[in-house]
């Protein structure tokens, strides 16, 4: 059975054809084609793009070692952070003709008064790169040379890097970069999502090529021709001395004579770098073990009827008054509850344990021991570069101790019929944390079947994933349906005795089935970068046909494994088709066709698209069809019955719903996303999509610039800084919860100096800015600490008493109460800038208002806050305030290795985390994405 049936109709046919065989080869340096057609550039200079720090994510040993010696910085390793920095105080006055001193110029190609350098690897592609920002504009005569020119010029910008992730994704990251505690942490939380052999990444290549037509035939030729590229930048800077000088300080390469090794690229290496950037920015779903840990919390406190009752007012699947992106009350129904469950597999009470992953540890295994070598006297400044890690813990979205997956990024786009032009504008781009250089690079391709400027991950750049096209801009977020669910297995033992929670083998229809062993064993050993003295371990998963053991329990006193299958294990790469059609001007030639391409995209994103006509969204995923009455939100009993339908374990393949099912729309007023739900009845995988959401700051703001009408490019631009600086708990519960200290007079005059302190913050915009650029001072700096320090206490004050320990337990772990930029926990851990995705904002405001006699919508199923009576609550959180203000700014911002104790707007700033040697300053925290594209076409095709 092939991974998924597609038809891609007869305009992709027609595409494919138009380009002629010559696609599906790969012809030498010297074959000769046309030169590809005039590309028209339809945005006329009304296209901007950022990508901070710089497009140069490479450095020599040389290079690396005047950073740490003079703070200098190879070229264009740092010139896009000023003018990314330069919006926190530049917003409030920008104009359109303003835009690009806070942005690129993404017009396609380079004028010729701005070229810096032209690179010819092949006879058939040029790099040409521009004095500014220094990215590649690559262009091709022939499809293989564009690809190879695209490898080429990642090898260039982000060699060490994609060397990094291809490890990281193979869970061998400590053997190839030292094991520190960081490394070691990295490769136990990523490589059980995506455990794979060697044969099972060669299958996923064979399935694309074999199983998706001539555009699988294409894409893995196109994904040949780019890893071909990377090899061939790595042999030429290894023999020239010019590679990057991490492969020295991790033992790679010997500085003096050259002896050593670049490990070459190949195609599964690309797969595993896929499943790193594709797991854990467009999964969904998973957590419902302690979903159901929450829900038999709830169910002890109230029993069974009453306590589902509460679990499911937090739990908020469909909440009426959440914030989302089609708001034109079409109805997507998916994942909903049903009326009457079947087989839900709730696990017996206090039985639950998570499998272990670590066997066999030696040495330095699980430790932070260094035994530091004897490093030569020039690297001695470089000595434990990395003994906190190469990527330190928590920087990676869904990595670090108790770190939970995050979805990110945000668009604005709004209709011609409101703009001033009366074409569309858009302002949108992915979050994906801060790290020098990025996980993505920036880069133009033009090629034949080829013509996209914008952003690609790193070691799967063969096409632009978020950017814009010669009439069109797409970008995407993390959307986060639920596309992975949790089996309970039964356990078994081949020979008929009594198995127990550690059995190996599981009833599979009907069979005593042995589970599958996959294991990794790595080993380490002290070198200049890391110090960590040698030591060694082995992971070990074990896989199922209902995917991965992640817990054991028992069900009515049996033992059972609970599993984790998500539909787009085994398909990694699969997306690859519809990124090819995105980047194809003969494929998208309108919001229906872009629509078509996104479809292809099997992770879970949000989709937007802008043209001069028309704005459009879709949300892709592999959504799975479940059999009738499954609960999605929590475990289900591996049988038959319950599983997906259509379920074919042998390639991970099942019935997905169809394109009509998934949230889309075109011509909507306006679109925003920041994560939030994405239409009516369209389930949530999570918990926190309730009354407030930090989508709810651009939804406010951009509903406001559509009433107004005249839209620009600046003032839409404006509204997104605006929402990037703003608390969401001061614009959105502030109002309410003054409302409750104020419902009588607050006699303690330092107490009501305090409440007067937090309105003033509010009156203001509740923003965490500057007084002035470089004061490194907050304007209302007294009431962002007070906030700060009241919320989690008063989070606590207002629903553990109620809720109970147990109870407020389980329900934190499962959504935490806070994600300021201070609170050191968000999707990146600290200084990461993404922050207010979760929280208990929407319990909490949904409380204070039936509290306050309001209406709401979707109450809570109890009031919580001083058990329903407003004197009482009042009490409570004016106990918490006192107490909150009195906690100095020490105690508030303990400082860390890059900030002293007290230092607010340092705790709060962002700083790019480094995944190389080279290191950048410190800037303003935003909460804005990570590269951002700014477009108005004017014309069309």
């Amino acid at each position: 059975m092939p991974p998924r049936t597609r038809t891609l109709g007869a305009a992709t046919v027609a595409a494919v054809l138009a380009l002629g065989t010559s696609l599906l080869s790969a012809p030498g340096a010297g074959a000769a084609e046309p030169e590809p057609v005039a590309v028209t550039d339809h945005c006329h200079n009304q296209c901007a793009d950022i990508l901070p720090p710089g497009a140069n994510g490479n450095a020599t040993l040389v290079e690396i070692l005047g950073n740490k010696a003079f703070g200098t910085h190879p070229a264009h390793s740092d010139d896009q952070l000023d003018r990314y920095n330069g919006l926190v105080a530049g917003h409030t006055s920008l104009t359109d003709q303003k835009l690009t001193d806070f942005f690129n110029d993404a017009s396609f190609g380079v004028a010729a008064d701005q070229v810096e350098s032209v690179t010819r690897p092949r006879e058939d592609v040029t790099i040409t790169r521009d004095r500014k920002s220094g990215v590649p504009h690559i262009k091709g005569t022939t499809r293989y040379g564009t690809e190879f020119g695209a490898g080429f010029a990642a090898g260039q910008d982000r060699l060490w890097l994609m060397d990094l992730f291809r490890h990281i994704g193979r869970g061998e990251l400590t053997s190839f970069a030292g094991g520190a505690l960081a490394n070691q942490g990295l490769e136990q939380q990523f490589w059980p999502q995506a455990p794979y052999t060697e044969a099972d990444l060669e299958a996923q290549v064979e399935r694309i090529r074999t199983t998706e037509g001539a555009r699988g035939e294409q894409a893995m030729a196109d994904a040949q021709a780019y890893v071909d590229g990377i090899n061939a930048y790595r042999v030429k800077s290894k023999k020239g001395r010019y590679f990057p000088g991490e492969y020295v300080l991790t033992g790679k390469i010997d500085s003096i004579t050259n002896i050593g090794e670049i490990q070459p690229f190949k195609l599964t290496d690309l797969i595993s770098i896929a499943s790193v950037v594709g797991g854990q920015f467009g999964g969904g779903g998973g957590g419902e073990v302690q979903a159901a840990l929450s829900l038999l919390a709830a169910q002890q406190k109230y029993g069974v009827e009453e306590g589902t009752r509460v679990w499911e007012s937090f739990r908020q699947r469909n909440d009426p008054e959440a914030v989302l992106t089609v708001h034109d009350g079409t109805s997507f129904p998916y994942a909903g509850k049903p009326d009457k469950a079947r087989g839900t597999a709730l696990p017996d009470a206090g039985s639950v344990t998570p499998e272990p992953l670590i066997y066999d540890r030696t040495g330095s295994a699980g430790t932070n021991r260094k035994a530091p070598v004897k490093a030569p006297a020039a690297l001695e400044p470089l000595q434990g570069m990395y003994d906190d890690g190469v990527i330190p813990e928590g920087s990676l979205p869904g990595s670090g101790d108790g770190a939970q997956k995050r979805g990110m990024s945000n668009a604005l786009l709004v209709s011609g019929k409101h703009t001033a032009s009366g074409n569309p504008v858009a302002v949108m781009g992915p979050q994906t944390g801060y790290f020098a250089p990025q996980l993505m690079m920036l880069q133009e391709l033009q090629g034949p079947g080829i013509s996209a400027r914008g952003v690609s991950f790193a070691g799967v750049g063969m096409y632009i994933q978020m950017g814009r096209g010669q009439d069109y801009a797409w970008s995407a977020t993390s959307a986060a349906q639920d596309i992975t669910d949790t089996y309970a297995v039964e356990l078994c033992e081949p020979d008929g005795s009594a198995p127990t929670k550690g059995s190996t083998h599981y009833r599979n229809d009907g069979a005593c089935t042995a589970m599958e062993k996959l294991e990794r064993t790595n080993s380490w050993k002290p070198t200049v970068a890391d110090s960590t003295a040698k030591g060694s371990y082995r992971m070990q998963v074990w896989r199922t046909d209902y995917g991965i053991v992640t817990h054991r329990a028992t069900m009515d006193g049996k033992p059972v494994a609970y599993t984790s299958l998500r539909t787009t294990y085994r398909h990694e790469a699969d997306s690859i088709i519809g990124f090819q059609l995105l980047n194809d001007p003969a494929y998208v030639t309108d919001a229906a066709s872009f629509q078509q391409a996104a479809s292809h995209i099997d992770y879970a994103f949000n989709w937007f698209y802008a043209d001069s006509r028309t704005t459009a969204y879709y949300n892709s995923g592999m959504n799975p069809v479940r059999a009738a009455g499954v609960d999605a939100a929590l475990p289900v009993k591996a049988e038959k019955a319950y599983e997906w339908q259509g379920y074919d374990p042998a390639a991970n393949t099942t019935d997905y719903t169809p394109f009509a099912e998934h949230p889309h729309s075109s011509g909507q007023d306006y679109y925003i996303s920041w994560n939030n739900r994405q239409a009516e009845d369209y389930s949530t995988a999570a918990f926190g999509f309730g009354a407030v959401h930090r989508g709810d700051l651009l939804d406010d703001r951009v509903s406001d610039l559509v009433e107004e009408g005249g839209v620009t490019r600046a003032s839409l631009t404006r509204a997104m800084e605006e929402a990037a600086l703003t608390d969401l708990r001061g614009e959105q519960l502030l109002p309410e919860l003054l409302k409750v200290l104020r419902s009588q007079p607050v006699t303690d005059p330092a107490l009501d100096a305090v409440v007067q302190q937090l309105d003033s913050w509010r009156a203001a915009g509740a923003q965490r800015k500057e007084t002035a650029p470089g004061s490194h001072t907050y304007t209302h700096a007294d009431a962002v600490r007070i906030m700060d320090a009241w919320w989690p206490r008063l989070v606590e004050a207002e629903f553990r008493p109620g809720l109970g320990d147990g109870l407020y337990t389980a329900l934190t772990a499962s959504l935490a109460t806070d994600e300021s930029p201070a609170a050191s926990h968000g999707p990146s851990g600290a200084h990461s800038g993404s922050a207010f995705q979760y929280g208990w904002w929407g319990f909490a405001d949904k409380d204070l208002r039936q509290v306050l006699g309001q209406p709401v919508k979707g109450p809570l199923a109890k009031t919580y806050c001083g058990d329903g009576d407003l004197s009482a609550c009042r009490s409570a959180l004016l106990s918490t305030l006192k107490e909150a203000a009195a906690v100095p700014a020490a105690e508030v911002y303990p400082g860390d290795d890059s900030c002293k104790a007290g230092e607010q707007w340092c705790t709060d700033a962002i700083i790019h985390r480094p995944l190389g040697g080279i290191s950048q300053k410190s800037v303003h925290w935003q909460n804005r994405p990570t590269y951002q594209l700014v477009v108005e076409f004017p014309s069309h095709r």
